[in-house]
Order: structure tokens, then C-alpha cells, then sequence
């Protein structure tokens, strides 16, 4: 299933907290929407769980505000309702439920026009729906919260499940400074982040499942999204210093266990996370840096094994922009592939091999109805004729991953829970090269694609 980078933003803002914290936090959260000038129209799911507005954890979704990092951060357990508690305290039972369903959807529409149509393909395909998605999200217990997504995929007419994030969370004090920790089990690496400028939630938050895309990417770059299961702890100190420190094991979905079809990771892939913000009146930045290490055996549950270390660091900045808010992010990855399994079958030219990817991206909102985004990629690594083979629209001709560009996107929200779109990507570069890429003809600027999209959430 081809994956659309977002997050729900109704159910990101609301759920459920121990009394005392819920007053402070909705407090800080509607100050701060106070302090930062946006419009606050009723949304269901926010409304409902919080009483608060999609503008206090989002400038727009996805782009998360201090606030909605802070609600992350602190396990999806914010509400501004009473909880159904136990009322038969004899019995020494403990029960604190959502007075509210913990049920949402989503659905997108879309149509796509790439400058060259692609081989017996309709130019201008229409999608309806490209992605439904139901949720079940919210407040577990006073501490656990819960975020799941199911979703079907027009294109491949398939039902299953998408991001799962459950989480522990906790406070205490260490020095006189607040120390936020917590537990996550979840389904993605870095699905669990605070931040957008990780592969995760990163810009752009939705795109094309037709329009041609690069050959190469990192593996922490959705290589292991919804068929891992991992368990992380992290921790904030002081509102500054954050880290995290997980554990992936392979979970495929429609097997009972990893069999030597379906590849299967070696023992655990560790994933770790360290970031350092910094919160003045109105600027914000931070500045981080990620990474894992994957040991697969691609077809097989012995022997030879492909290895993927990842390093990535990573930025955010925030700060008002005359009556709106300008947020820019950006982020660069380094994986280095030693490839013994693939090498020895043949699979690629190069026992070793790194690859590198670059996103930045700057985002203007100047109204939170309207949203200018424009940003930047550029995918390299090493020439490998067997990783990257020729082929129509989607091959090398001489072996490069080498994929680098332009995104822009105009966003329209007549309403904070719902987006009309249009979305421009433009390649400077297509697998290797800019003109006959594929060894067929085929121009890197034929990939240029036009998107228009609907984007509900309700």
C-alpha cells in the first residue's frame, strides 16, 4: 500500500488527562492561539474532546504547533471532560473511560496529470477514493493513549491497517526541571516524532499513487512502515532536551510469523532520536538528528544478510510572519548499504553502496484558511546497474539513483477540517538523469506532475 504522509488533525488534538494538567493545558492552548492571531471555528472532534480548535496544535494540519507537540508528547490524553470513573470503590477497581467515542475518518479525492501520460495508462486519472481511512483514537486510561488508522487504497482496492501509535506517559520533576516520559508501541519508525521535518510526517502530507516516483530512498524513509512492530521509551527534560531510544522486530500483516518469503529483520533494528528545542515569544527551532540500523535477510531466514545504517539530522524553525506563520523545515539522511545477501544473488552490481537524501521545504500561512508551501529533494548515492536497472518510466539507464527537484503547493481550508489542494512537482533529474532516464525515451521532466486533491477529515 503506497503511503500518503499525514495525520489526522481533529483527533491529534483531543483526548483525555488527570484533572489538574487539563486545566493547564487547555489554558496554555488557548493563549496561545490568543497570542498567534488564528480563527478558531468548531470542529467535531476537537470540539467534543478538548472544547478547543484545530488552530491550537496546528498552524495547519499537519504542521504541528508547540502546543500539539506538547499534547503528543504527553500521550493523546488532553480533554476538557470528565472521565467515567469506578463509582463502586469497595471493590478497589480503577476506571477512568472518554465520555466520547474514540472514532474518526478521513477521505481523500484526487485527480493527476503528469506532462507525459504513462504507457497504456489515462492521463488525468481521477481517484474517489484515494485513501478512506477510519481511526480509533483517543484516551485509553489517564495516562495511555491510543492513535490507529485503518485505511483503503483506491488504487489497490485494499483494506488494512496504517499507523499505529500507543503510548504511556508521565511526568515528574528531576532538579527542579520537568522531566516528560513516556512509552510508545508502534508501527513505523518515527511515526511516533513531535516534528515534521522527519520522513514520517514530512512535507509534502500528501501526493500522487500514480505519478512515477525515484528509485531509491532510504530504508528509514517508510522501507519498514506497518510491517514492524517496535517498543521505545523517551523522554523530554525541561521542554529542551529531547531523546528516544526503540526497538523494531519484524510484524508482517496477512502472515502468522516471518517466513523465508517475505524477509524478515535479524534480531531487532534499534532507532534512536535525540533533539534540542528552544521556545521564545514568537520564534521556535529546533535542532535534532535520527537514525537506525537494520540487518534484513531479503528472501530467506538464514544466511547472507542486507545491512542499512541510517543518519539523518534534522531542523525546525517557527515564527510569526506579519499577521500569519512561516515554518521551515528541512532534513538530510546518509545510509550506508552493505549488501552481502543481494550481492551473492545477483541483485546488485556492488557488495556496498550509500545513498543520501535532502528535503527542505518552507510553508507560509498567512491566514488559517490559506497555505503556501514550496520546498526542495534531491535523492543520490552510489551507481549500481543491478539495484537500478533499466526499464520504462521507472528504471536507470546508467545505473544512478540520482533524483532531485521541486514541490510546490497551494492549500485552500474553507474549513479547519477540510482542504481543497493543488499540488505542483517538478524533476531537475529522474533516476540519473535528465533527458532519456530510462534508456526508452523518457524525459525526467515528463515525470513532472500536476495534483489536485480534496482533503476531509470528520
Amino acid at each position: 500500500m503506497r503511503r500518503i504522509r499525514w495525520l489526522l488533525p481533529l483527533l491529534f488534538c483531543g483526548f483525555a488527562s488527570t484533572a489538574s494538567a487539563t486545566d493547564h493545558l487547555v489554558d496554555l492552548a488557548r493563549a496561545y492561539v490568543a497570542a498567534h492571531t488564528m480563527s478558531a471555528h468548531s470542529v467535531p472532534s476537537f470540539a467534543r474532546q478538548t472544547g478547543l480548535a484545530c488552530s491550537s496544535c496546528h498552524y495547519q494540519y499537519l504542521t504541528l504547533t508547540p502546543f500539539g507537540r506538547e499534547f503528543k508528547l504527553n500521550g493523546y490524553v488532553l480533554t476538557n471532560l470528565s472521565p467515567i470513573t469506578e463509582t463502586d470503590s469497595a471493590n478497589g477497581g480503577r476506571l477512568a473511560l472518554t465520555p466520547l467515542s474514540m472514532l474518526s475518518a478521513m477521505v481523500t479525492a484526487s485527480v493527476t496529470h503528469t506532462k507525459d501520460g504513462l504507457p497504456d495508462t489515462q492521463n488525468d486519472a481521477a481517484e474517489l477514493p484515494q485513501e478512506l481511512s477510519a481511526f480509533l483514537a483517543g484516551r485509553i486510561s489517564t495516562n495511555m493513549g491510543l492513535f490507529a488508522q485503518f485505511t483503503y487504497a483506491g488504487p489497490d482496492g485494499a483494506f488494512g491497517i496504517d499507523n499505529v501509535d500507543i503510548r504511556f506517559a508521565n511526568k515528574t520533576s528531576i532538579g527542579g526541571n520537568e522531566l516528560a516520559y513516556g512509552l510508545t508501541l508502534n508501527n513505523n519508525p518515527g511515526v511516533q516524532d513531535l516534528w515534521n521535518s522527519t520522513p514520517a510526517w514530512g512535507f509534502p502530507f500528501i501526493g500522487s499513487e500514480i505519478a512515477p516516483s525515484g528509485a531509491a530512498s532510504p530504508m528509514i524513509d517508510g522501507g519498514l512502515s506497518q510491517n514492524v512492530l517496535g517498543l521505545g521509551s523517551y523522554a523530554m527534560l525541561g521542554n529542551l532536551l529531547y531523546a528516544e531510544v526503540s526497538a523494531y522486530r519484524s510484524a508482517f500483516q496477512g502472515a502468522a510469523a516471518p517466513s523465508s518469503a517475505t524477509g524478515a529483520i535479524r534480531g531487532v533494528a534499534p532507532y534512536w532520536r535525540l533533539a534540542l528545542q528552544k521556545q521564545w515569544a514568537t520564534r521556535y527551532l529546533m535542532i535534532g538528528t535520527f537514525g537506525m540500523r537494520t540487518s534484513l535477510f531479503p528472501d530467506a531466514l538464514s544466511g547472507p544478510r542486507d545491512t542499512y545504517s541510517d543518519v539523518g539530522i534534522d531542523a525546525q524553525f517557527e515564527s510569526k510572519a506579519g499577521s500569519g506563520n512561516m515554518v521551515v523545515r528541512g532534513s538530510w539522511i546518509h545510509e550506508s548499504q552493505k549488501l552481502d545477501a543481494t550481492f551473492v544473488g545477483g541483485g546488485s552490481a556492488n557488495a556496498k553502496n550509500s545513498l543520501k537524501s535532502l528535503r527542505v521545504n518552507a510553508s507560509y500561512y498567512p491566514r488559517q484558511w490559506l497555505g503556501m508551501t514550496g520546498g526542495y529533494f534531491d535523492t543520490s548515492g552510489s551507481t549500481d546497474t543491478g539495484l537500478y536497472a533499466p526499464a520504462d518510466v521507472e528504471g536507470s539507464a546508467n545505473g544512478s539513483p540520482k533524483t532531485s527537484g521541486f514541490v510546490g503547493e497551494v492549500d485552500f481550508n474553507p474549513w479547519e477540517n477540510t482542504r481543497l489542494g493543488l499540488q505542483y512537482t517538478g524533476y531537475f533529474n529522474f533516476n540519473g538523469q535528465k533527458t532519456n532516464y530510462d534508456g526508452s525515451g523518457r524525459n525526467a521532466s515528463g515525470n513532472n506532475t500536476l495534483f489536485a486533491f480534496v482533503w476531509l477529515v470528520f
